[in-house]
């Protein structure tokens, strides 16, 4: 057999594939490409639309965490604070949330008064339904988890298949794979959007099918670490917690959070960044604070936990402490969720999310419009030979 022969059978192979793996997963690529797109400036039109979300900045002290956990809870009565926010030019947020049973709120106050800004039930927010959706498919998270990210794992081999079957079999059809003819009519018009387009977007693509895979599948996750770390084992996270024991130890007349809110902000100086507050949520409980100093990302976070008697720092050992202490691997997977929504290259990156969802969800589309064009015309042909005979 020639070589030429073996190549042709290849790509009728990956051809064959490709189609197949573009029908099976087609629809679910097509929904994730659409709510990846609405979610690409879910901060930006945020607080474009929401103004609760921001205040005057004033020369007077913030209001310690307690107090603006106090002023809330009044407002959404028998739930956990899980914590409270500050921020330079925002509203503290103090968030609310379970899962026995099933809630998430969150209550906008002015951090220098307490004054309220909103309660909202983040179940009936607009943006959580998407997301909700492009992580779960509004169905129970044990069952559209693995459906998404299983569509996401084909569509992975729908990325390199088609890069197969895009590549030029010679310097003069090469000219033709890199530029979209216009003014072709509509069958090469559609094959070029779909080939073309797709090349373009793969390179952006295959970074967001990935960290959508790292979140997708604990497998995948743990498995990228153990290459990128040259074979450690994963520890996302690990509780830690408070020596119950000394839950009698008297911090005097104040609370723990306000007294380590306190102590970090005197520690910032001119600070410019979030920081955050955790209450803890039972007497084992460890006091978390969190510190951001890029709050278009969140991969910078320096995470400190504290013992809620002693108020002494725990030190842990997963990839959530601080960011200085954190390997290469460890950062990578931090940057996942930044890599996933474009952030981490900053508006430019988010552009890229947007266009290449926005390509992602074109391509089953045009596929499937080119699948259903070669069928019409072989049935077109079959029954033209029928017909002679």
């Amino acid at each position: 057999m020639s070589a030429t022969s073996k190549s042709h059978g290849f790509k009728y192979w990956i051809r064959t594939i490709h189609l197949w793996l573009g029908l099976t997963s087609g629809v679910f690529v097509c929904f994730l490409g659409i709510t990846g797109c609405i979610l690409a400036f879910e901060r930006e039109i945020e607080d474009l639309t929401q103004h609760y979300r921001f205040v005057e900045q004033r020369k007077t002290p913030y209001l310690p965490p307690s107090r603006l956990k106090s002023v809330a809870d009044q407002l959404v009565p028998g739930k956990h604070a899980h914590s409270i926010s500050y921020q330079q030019g925002k509203a503290s947020q103090v968030v609310y949330y379970g899962f026995k049973p099933d809630y998430y709120w969150i209550v906008f106050l002015d951090p220098y008064s307490g004054k309220v800004l909103k309660v909202k039930n983040m179940e009936e927010d607009f943006f959580r339904i998407v997301i909700d959706g492009h992580y779960y498919l509004w169905l129970p998270p044990n069952i559209g988890q693995p459906v998404l990210a299983s569509a996401t794992l084909l569509f992975m081999f729908l990325l390199l298949s088609g890069l197969v079957l895009w590549w030029p079999k010679n310097k003069a059809a090469s000219k033709k794979r890199f530029s979209i003819k216009w003014t072709a009519k509509w069958k090469r018009l559609n094959y070029d959007l779909h080939s073309i387009l797709g090349f373009y977007m793969t390179w952006i693509l295959i970074f967001i099918a990935f960290s959508g895979l790292v979140m997708g599948f604990q497998w995948f996750a743990k498995s990228a670490y153990w290459l990128a770390s040259g074979g450690k084992v994963l520890n996302q996270f690990e509780a830690s917690f408070s020596n119950i024991s000394l839950q009698h130890t008297s911090a005097g007349t104040k609370q723990p959070i306000d007294i380590l809110w306190s102590r970090t902000l005197a520690s910032l100086g001119n600070y410019e960044g979030g920081l955050e507050v955790h209450a803890p949520d039972g007497p084992k409980a460890t006091i978390e604070v969190a510190l951001n100093p890029d709050t278009d990302t969140y991969w910078k976070t320096d995470y400190y936990y504290y013992d809620q008697y002693t108020l002494k720092e725990i030190p842990v050992k997963h990839i959530y402490g601080k960011l200085g202490e954190a390997k290469i691997a460890d950062k990578l997977i931090r940057m996942n969720y930044d890599i996933h929504v474009g952030a981490i290259a900053g508006l430019p990156g988010k552009i890229m999310a947007f266009l290449a969802s926005l390509i992602a969800a074109s391509l089953p589309i045009t596929g499937a419009t080119i699948w259903w064009a070669r069928m019409k015309k072989r049935k077109s042909k079959m029954s033209t030979k029928y017909s002679k005979t």
